[in-house]
């Protein structure tokens, strides 16, 4: 395997040293090959909200087995998770089940392209929806030009449609609309980052792009891989109050195994083979293995909604860690949102790429694997946000917190 690893995260380059190799997991546990065990602040960068290994997922995803783990034709799961999905994310009146969210987001943009009939799409720095060639893209010299490849293989034809902006910017927004009137079939963003460190929208910006895009006949579209049932049931768009017009999900909507999903308005979706004409399959798509995972974590969350705690625990970690490096003595930033957060090694507030990439990472690597050496395992990366679980409890939080200070005070 190229760096053996399956995705370049796991190979540690971002803090150096050599990747821990994971034997299971249960709760907030991780242990590795070695028998070392860790409280687990990454959750399979998201998914496991409900903690790993939980009773009742492996129990469904046990039994769907047993059934046979692929059909290639239509499954009544497949129907009651996506009629779970539209119950609980209230701008989904359709749903298409995909096999990660990297799939989400590119069969998103294809459907807005294809609704609206116009090619650019606006996204913004920092912000990133999958291994997309169209969306693996920098910016260009000036806030709204068109993207440049950002990756070898990317071609400059895939890119010259997407225009990339600065994140909770809406001078950006209104420029690009004003020098590309009636040319942009979509705009994309994470309601709230997580790979450039826990970033949040504005609610000014929020508001922002809601009025451009409907002045413009544009599809918002939220890409909530990462924050759908995580910050609140609902997603993000729920917490906020913005209702996007196309929404993105992966990760707990596929309790931990490989399920992805977009939806959005009707008229959006039936855009999509075989109502429309846009093209979009996938031999395992909706996989009734995956779909009982998803169905019962959504189930779960939905009967026992652990929103609440999580806040306080959230909050209880932030005030925590921002307490310690205080003593410490380290110029920093605490960023939370529910069970997401970042300890950016930066003296001042993150709200774009620009600001996040003024931190000390030389301090992030000597904080991570001081860490590690305390048994407890923070993202590899300062532009990965940090995720709990449910089976996280203020003892095991206050353990983390305790570990940080005395990691912070030796940098």
């Amino acid at each position: 395997m190229p760096g053996g690893v399956n995705s370049p995260a796991r190979a540690f380059g971002a803090v150096g040293g050599t990747p821990l190799f994971i034997d299971h997991a249960e709760g907030p546990y991780l242990y590795d090959i070695d028998g070392r065990r860790f409280l687990d602040f990454i959750g399979s960068w998201g998914p496991m909200i409900l903690g790993h290994a939980h009773p009742e997922v492996i129990e469904a995803i046990t039994l769907a087995a047993q059934r046979g783990t692929s059909y290639g034709a239509p499954t009544e799961a497949e129907s009651g998770l996506a009629e779970q999905i539209i119950e609980a994310v209230d701008s989904v009146e359709k749903v298409r089940l995909v096999n990660s969210g990297t799939e989400a987001t590119m069969s998103a943009i294809r459907v807005a392209r294809g609704a609206t009939g116009r090619d650019k799409i606006i996204k913004f720095s920092g912000n990133y929806h999958g291994h997309v060639d169209s969306l693996l893209v920098a910016a260009g010299s000036a806030a709204a030009t068109l993207g440049v490849p950002d990756s070898p293989g990317v071609t400059v034809g895939a890119g010259k449609d997407t225009i990339v902006l600065s994140y909770n910017s809406c001078e950006e927004v209104v420029a690009a609309f004003a020098e590309y009137p009636g040319q942009i079939a979509a705009v994309i963003l994470e309601p709230v980052v997580g790979n450039m460190g826990c970033v949040p929208a504005t609610p000014e910006f929020l508001a922002c792009l809601r009025r451009e895009t409907e002045k413009d006949d544009t599809i918002l579209i939220f890409d909530e891989v990462m924050t759908g049932f995580r910050l609140a049931f609902g997603g993000a768009q729920e917490r906020f109050g913005v209702r996007p017009d196309m929404t993105t999900l992966g990760k707990i909507v596929g309790g931990g195994m490989p399920l992805g999903a977009y939806g959005g308005r009707a008229d959006i979706m039936d855009q999509v083979l075989p109502v429309g004409k846009v093209f979009q399959a996938g031999t395992l798509s909706g996989n009734p293995v995956a779909v009982a995972a998803g169905s019962t974590t959504l189930r779960l969350l939905r009967d026992d909604p652990p929103y609440e705690q999580l806040e306080s625990r959230g909050q209880r970690l932030a005030a925590g860690l921002d307490r310690a490096a205080t003593d410490a003595g380290i110029p920093h930033q605490v960023q939370q949102v529910g069970s997401m957060m970042t300890l950016f090694f930066n003296p001042d507030s993150v709200h774009n790429w620009q600001d996040a990439d003024r931190c000390d990472r030389d301090a992030f690597g000597r904080y991570f694997w001081g860490l590690i050496n305390e048994g407890v395992y923070m993202p590899c990366s300062q532009f990965e946000a940090l995720f709990f679980s449910c089976t996280h409890t203020e003892a095991m939080i206050d353990e983390s917190i305790e570990a940080a200070a005395k990691v912070l005070k030796s940098i």
